[in-house]
C-alpha cells in the first residue's frame, strides 16, 4: 500500500507527540478486505492501486502568505473589478492564476471556508468574535490540538482515521467559545478538479464551547472532468462541552469515479445536542461513517442520512452510539434510493454500558430498490448491558408503488417524473428532520 502510504516531506516532523502519532498511524493502517467485519459489504478495489499521488506539503507557504493582500496581484475579482474582495461581495474569488474560483452562489447565507484538491485556501470572510479558526498545523504548534487529535479514535479499529493520521498535516482548527451563538452556519466546501489519481487527507477539530450553538454544513463539490478518479479521507473530530448545540449537515456529491470516505468522531458531554444528517449522491465508492460517544448526563444526539444511487456505485453509511452514561438519548433514521447495479450498505450499532440506566436509543433504516440488480446489505445492531432502558432498531426494504405510478401516468405524468415525485415524497421523511429550512431546501432541490 505505497501508493496510499507515502513518504512526502510533513510539517511538525521535529516535534516528538506529532511525529509519534504520525507512527501509530503509520503501523496501524492495513487496507481492509472481504474478511474484515466492519467492511465486509463494502469493497475496496477501487484503492488497490500504487499510482495514489499526495500534493505537496503548502503549511509553510500557507503560513507565510496569510498576511499578503489578495489584491497585490493585480487581477480582477470575480465581480470584474478591481478593489478590495472583502469590500466588493464577489466572496473573494481572484480569478487569475494565483487562486481558483473558489466562491460559489447558495441559495442561504453562509462563512465559505474553502479546499481546494484537498488543500486549505487561507480566503475567507472575518468570522464573528468568539469564532477561531486556523489551520491545524498551526494549532499544534500553539498547543491548542494536542490535547484532542489522536486523543479518542481507535486507531486499531478506523483503519482510514489511522491512514489520516500516518500523513496528518492539512485540515482546520475550528473553535466556539462559550455562550457564542452564531446566526449563519460555516460552510466547508471541498472542491476537487485532478486529472491524477489524488488523495487528500483532511482533518478537522471543532470545539464547542459551554452554551454555545452553531451549524456546520460540508459540501463536497467535484468541479473537474467526468473521469477524474481521487480520494478525499475526511475526518472530523467534535468536542461538545456542556449545553452545546451542534447541528453538522453534509452533501457528498463528488465525482463518479472517485472514492470518498469520513470519519466524524463525536463526544457530546452534559445536556449537549449533537444532531446530523448526511446526503450521499456521488462518489463510485462512498462510505459516511459516524462514531458517538455519549459521556455524561442528558446527552443526545440524532444522526440521520439519505442515499441515492444508481449505476455500479458502492454508498455506506455506518453508525455507532454509544451510551456512556445515565439519561442519554439518541435517534437514527436513514433512508436510501438505489438503482442499476448499485448497492447501498447500512450499518448502525446502538451500545449501552451496564452504569447507562435511563437511556433511549432508537434506530430505523429503509430503502427503495428501483431494479432487480440493485442491492441493499443491512446490518442494524443493539448491544445492551441495562436493564432501565427503551429502545428500539428496524430495517425494511420495498419497491415504488405500482399503482401509485399508474394514477400519476394516467394523469398524463410521464413515467420519469412520475418516478422522481415518488421518490422526493419517500425521502422527504428524513431530509424534514432538518431544522434549517434554507438548507433544507437546498438538500431537497439536489435529490
Amino acid at each position: 500500500m505505497s501508493g496510499l502510504l507515502s513518504d512526502i516531506a510533513l510539517f511538525g516532523a521535529d516535534i516528538p507527540w506529532l511525529d509519534g502519532l504520525r507512527s501509530r498511524g503509520r503501523s496501524a493502517f492495513v487496507l481492509p478486505t472481504a474478511k474484515t467485519e466492519a467492511w465486509k459489504y463494502t469493497k475496496l478495489h477501487a484503492l488497490q492501486r500504487d499510482d495514489f499521488v499526495y500534493s505537496p506539503s503548502k503549511f509553510l507557504e500557507e503560513l507565510e502568505g496569510v498576511a499578503d493582500s489578495d489584491d497585490e496581484c493585480g487581477c480582477t475579482c470575480g465581480c470584474g473589478h478591481h478593489h478590495e474582495h472583502e469590500d466588493c461581495g464577489c466572496g473573494g474569488h481572484c480569478q487569475c492564476a494565483h487562486k481558483p474560483r473558489l466562491y460559489i452562489d447558495l441559495p442561504f447565507d453562509a462563512y465559505q471556508i474553502h479546499f481546494y484538491n484537498g488543500k486549505f485556501m487561507p480566503l475567507y470572510p472575518a468570522l464573528p468574535v468568539g469564532v477561531e479558526v486556523m489551520t491545524l498545523m498551526q494549532a499544534v504548534v500553539e498547543g491548542e490540538a494536542k490535547n484532542y487529535v489522536g486523543k479518542y479514535i481507535d486507531l486499531q479499529k478506523y483503519p482510514f482515521a489511522a491512514l489520516n493520521t500516518a500523513m496528518l498535516e492539512e485540515g482546520l482548527f475550528v473553535k466556539v467559545d462559550a455562550g457564542v451563538s452564531l446566526q449563519k452556519p460555516l460552510m466547508f466546501i471541498y472542491h476537487t478538479q485532478t486529472e491524477n489519481p489524488l488523495v487528500s487527507n483532511i482533518r478537522n477539530i471543532f470545539i464547542a464551547g459551554k452554551n454555545s450553538s452553531f451549524e456546520i454544513v460540508e459540501y463536497f463539490y467535484h468541479v473537474g472532468g467526468d473521469k477524474d478518479c481521487y480520494f478525499n479521507n475526511i475526518v472530523n473530530e467534535f468536542y461538545l462541552s456542556a449545553q452545546a448545540n451542534v447541528k453538522h449537515y453534509k452533501f457528498q456529491n463528488e465525482a463518479f469515479k472517485a472514492v470518498h470516505i469520513a470519519l466524524n468522531y463525536v463526544n457530546v458531554r452534559e445536556g449537549a445536542f449533537y444532531k446530523s444528517f448526511c446526503l450521499q449522491k456521488g462518489a463510485d465508492l462512498g462510505r459516511n461513517e459516524t462514531k458517538v460517544d455519549l459521556v455524561q448526563e442528558q446527552a443526545q444526539a440524532q444522526v440521520d442520512a439519505a442515499y441515492i444511487m444508481n449505476g455500479w456505485a458502492t454508498l455506506d453509511t455506518t453508525t455507532d452510539v454509544e451510551h456512556l452514561s445515565s439519561s442519554t438519548s439518541s435517534d437514527q433514521l436513514v433512508k436510501g434510493v438505489v438503482g442499476g447495479q448499485a448497492k447501498g450498505v447500512f450499518q448502525g450499532k446502538i451500545s449501552i454500558v451496564k452504569d447507562a440506566q435511563e437511556t433511549e436509543g432508537h434506530q430505523l433504516h429503509r430503502a427503495l430498490l428501483l431494479s432487480d440488480t440493485a442491492e441493499i446489505d443491512v446490518k442494524p445492531e443493539l448491544e445492551i448491558y441495562a436493564d432501565n432502558v427503551k429502545c428500539s432498531h428496524g430495517a425494511a426494504c420495498g419497491e415504488l408503488d405500482q399503482n401509485q405510478l399508474f394514477y400519476m401516468r394516467s394523469r398524463g405524468i410521464g413515467e420519469d417524473e412520475a418516478k422522481q415525485i415518488l421518490i422526493d415524497a419517500y425521502l422527504l421523511e428524513v431530509i424534514s428532520r432538518i431544522d434549517n429550512e434554507q438548507i433544507k431546501e437546498w438538500i431537497l432541490s439536489n435529490v
